[in-house]
């Protein structure tokens, strides 16, 4: 029997080409030109029963779809296919009601509702071009439901002349220019950074920032190239002024415009582009601190970096025998993040929201899968190479991939709680504040041992102290400093003297 549902039966093929066609040659030639998972066929149970039943638990979402399906597919099933293929992929279910309910199809059916869609997706009068499908007929409870499979693929799909692309449980038609402009972007891995204005001039970026970009740069790494090339040089080796090998203009880049560009000029270049910093201390629908930063990215960092330190304290952290600090470290992660990874053609604003759920960033991607980034599953994608690799340069960010490692390793001593970021059309990277929490707990990070720690190494530092004078350093109460000191004191590391008033106590050590 021919894998090919579109290849089974004479009538078939004599519906489809003119009677003089030889058919056996059409029958032999056509496979050749089909994508092979289209031919490609899996059956049986591969699908797990718990794996199954965890999916209907779960319901729709943007890569699983439900279908009744009786005695073959309706339209919309095809319209989940196109966009599917235009997203992530996914799983459609025929025989599956909308809220999880096995209908099931008759077994006789599977294999025609198979070929029933292959020959629709291989119809150019209904797909500009066919989508790979595989296909697994699942028993569960005595009955058969067919699982089709739609694997993500580059191109981007049309059903019946319009594009479709997958937004939650829901298949949505994209009728403006942009939207359908984003998904190319997406699917062909454009970088927008590397756009070329061939009338921006090195007179239209911010005086003195070229100079200050290459001081910090020699001074965190002595030996710098950039420290003996001229502002031209600088640029060519930053990949900031380039030349398209495939039209030959050349010029100023859309990278540079945002790094080093006037305020002007950087809008100009993204019309849309500014980051909103908020900050609310209890009331949602108000801020108690705001700021709009709309400057190029290198001063954007600076002003959103001090923002971030103005609200959120800074715990005394202890790494080793050394202090560290946690906030500087966190808060260099999701400001680099939100402007290096972030799609500057994209009309949606970026916000730093700091209050009293957390501290959160939220700014357009260009993502090549939707759902939660966690370290033991991340592959790093760079968004704007060539702004990240500036960002390296001068200090402003790490190699990619080591925000996640960072966050992961310091948000639990900021706030109390670990980082969850979300990929999807816009990435959100939150740190949650764990509640509940005392004062004296939350300004050191929930670490009750690293607490104590810092109230040891103080007490080694100053020789004789009081719980006044160590509730002043580690911005904690003085009533949390003075249960550290009095269990230093239990554990015999540290002598007291004086009433109740007037305690202090001394290293024992």
């Amino acid at each position: 029997m021919p894998l090919c549902g579109c290849l089974e039966g004479s009538d078939t093929l004599r519906d489809n080409f003119p009677y003089f066609f030889p058919y056996s040659l059409i029958s032999s030639l056509i496979p050749l030109f089909l994508p092979l998972s289209c031919i490609y066929k899996k059956k049986g149970g591969v699908v797990e029963h718990s794996v199954f039943e965890d999916i209907l638990r779960r319901g729709e979402s943007t890569t699983i779809e439900f279908k009744r399906c009786g005695s073959g597919p309706e339209r919309d099933s095809l319209e989940t296919i196109c966009s599917f293929a235009n997203r992530n992929g996914g799983s459609l279910f025929l025989g599956v009601t909308d809220g999880g309910e096995i209908r099931g199809i008759p077994y006789q059916n599977l294999l025609e509702i198979e070929r029933n869609l292959i020959n629709c997706t291989c119809n150019p009068d209904l797909f500009n071009m066919p989508p790979s499908l595989e296909f697994e007929q699942i028993e569960y409870g005595g009955q058969w439901v067919l699982r089709v499979w739609v694997p993500p693929t580059q191109g981007v799909y049309r059903f019946k002349g319009r594009v479709y692309d997958r937004l939650a449980d829901a298949d949505i038609v994209l009728k403006a220019d942009t939207q359908i402009a984003s998904l190319y972007l997406r699917k062909y891995s454009i970088f927008t950074e590397q756009h070329i204005f061939p009338h921006l001039r090195i007179e239209d970026l911010e005086p003195g920032l070229i100079d200050k970009c290459r001081q910090i740069a020699s001074s965190r790494r002595p030996g710098h190239p950039w420290a003996e090339m001229d502002d031209m040089e600088l640029l060519r080796s930053a990949q900031l002024y380039t030349r398209d090998i495939e039209t030959g203009a050349e010029g100023l880049n859309r990278a540079a415009a945002l790094l080093l560009g006037r305020r002007e000029v950087v809008l100009a270049a993204c019309p849309a582009y500014k980051t909103d910093a908020v900050f609310r201390e209890r009331q949602a629908d108000r801020y108690d601190d705001r700021e709009t930063v709309r400057d190029n990215l290198v001063t954007a960092y600076g002003t959103l970096r001090d923002f971030c330190a103005k609200h959120l304290l800074d715990p005394f952290y202890l790494e080793g025998d050394r202090r560290v600090s946690v906030r500087d470290i966190v808060v260099r992660e999701m400001v680099s993040n939100t402007l290096i990874h972030r799609e500057f053609t994209s009309p949606f604003p970026a916000k730093l929201i700091i209050d009293e759920s957390g501290f959160r960033t939220e700014n357009a991607s260009r993502a090549l899968f939707e759902g939660r980034l966690t370290l033991s599953d991340f592959n790093p994608m760079p968004k704007n190479p060539i702004i990240a690799s500036f960002f390296t340069q001068i200090g402003y960010a790490e190699e990619l991939g080591s925000g996640l490692r960072n966050l992961e390793k310091y948000s639990k001593a900021l706030l109390g709680a670990d980082p969850v970021l979300s990929e999807g059309d816009v990435f959100v990277a939150q740190i949650p504040r764990k509640k509940g929490l005392a004062e004296g707990d939350r300004a050191s990070g929930a670490l009750k041992e690293n607490t104590r720690l810092a109230v040891l190494a103080l007490l080694e530092e100053r020789g004789a102290l009081s719980a006044g004078d160590v509730a002043a350093e580690l911005h904690i109460t003085s009533k949390t400093a003075a249960k550290y000191l009095k269990g230093l004191a239990s554990d015999g590391l540290a002598e007291t003297d004086g009433n109740v008033r007037t305690r202090r106590y001394f290293w024992a050590g």
